[in-house]
């Protein structure tokens, strides 16, 4: 995944999404079916010129927050020829879907801070917890210009190319998953919903409602362990256990996180959890973009989502 370093791939998170803001475990994997990369606006590039001009646009409206607070960022980037290049029709080449849960903006803040960062932190398996700390408050502080505040999870998945277990906020380590511990035909997949989220609104009315102290209860209480107990049975490969405990947290977040459910995919996400045959959660805050599959057996879950019209893409699929 590492051979082609000036390209950044979407991040998925499989599990943390909401409880990671109160400190919780998190698990983050680089998806490189989506891909982005700085490039120029050239007569010889085959790509859709709209979406380069517009890309061009808003790296120019990133160095106008920049230079903004020059202060801060002077020491991290070069902000020169960040702006030379941008005047030279520099943009992201990407394909990751926007407003989809998927890191766009963070593989964006990965492949600037890789190119213009000052003695930038390497993007290497060997470095330890500080390190990676360290990164993750620079990504954090890049990706502000984006979205007013940032955790810097995104961009770091999206910088370091591994998976990333998160045990808290100051620990993070740099993880391998044993998926073919899960069966022949287990899979984890996408469903699009057809719809872009908006994050900010829904983390909003999440940290309003943690402020009421039996939905405070609730959240530290069961959606934590059951989202702690989920993470640890898949990275140790206990399937039988990581099934069981995904049910009970796909059923809690049926139950709980009705409003960020899109309304046509309560039936779907029903029917997993009465058949058995796949589990759905949240891909990140829900409201649209993608919603995340887990299933013991893939072949048939494509049958049941393909005959209903739903889009799913795969993630990761062990052969039969």
């Amino acid at each position: 995944m590492r051979k082609h370093p000036n390209i950044f791939y979407a991040k998925i998170l499989l599990f943390g999404e909401y409880s990671v803001l109160l400190n919780s475990m998190g698990l983050s994997i680089p998806y490189t079916h989506f891909k982005g990369e700085l490039s120029f606006i050239g007569e010889d590039k085959y790509t859709d010129r709209n979406f380069a001009k517009r890309s061009n646009s808003e790296l120019l409206k990133f160095l106008k927050y920049l230079k903004s607070n020059a202060k801060e960022y002077d020491s991290l980037l070069d902000l020169s020829t960040f702006e030379n290049d941008i005047n030279n029709k520099l943009y992201f080449e990407s394909s990751i879907p926007e407003s989809y849960g998927l890191g766009s903006s963070g593989a964006l803040c990965a492949s600037v801070y890789k190119k213009y960062g000052i003695k930038p932190i390497g993007n290497s398996k060997k470095l330890n917890n500080r390190e990676i700390i360290q990164l993750k408050s620079i990504l954090a502080k890049l990706e502000s210009g984006f979205h007013g505040k940032s955790s810097g999870l995104d961009p770091l998945n999206s910088y370091l190319k591994v998976p990333l277990l998160i045990h808290n906020q100051n620990n993070i380590e740099q993880v391998s998953l044993p998926g073919k511990k899960f069966g022949k035909d287990s899979a984890i997949f996408l469903i699009n919903s057809q719809k872009s989220g908006n994050t900010e609104p829904l983390v909003r009315s999440f940290l309003n409602k943690y402020e009421d102290k039996k939905f405070a209860n609730l959240m530290e209480q069961e959606l934590i362990p059951k989202n702690n107990k989920c993470i640890q049975e898949l990275v140790n490969g206990n399937a039988d256990s990581f099934f069981s405990e995904l049910n009970q947290f796909s059923e809690f977040q049926f139950t709980h996180f009705k409003s960020m459910i899109p309304d046509n995919f309560m039936d779907i996400w029903h029917e997993g959890l009465h058949s058995q045959q796949f589990w759905i959660k949240l891909c990140g805050s829900g409201g649209g973009g993608y919603l995340l599959g887990f299933t013991k057996n893939y072949s048939n879950t494509k049958k049941i989502m393909q005959g209903k019209g739903y889009d799913i893409v795969t993630v990761y699929e062990n052969e039969k």
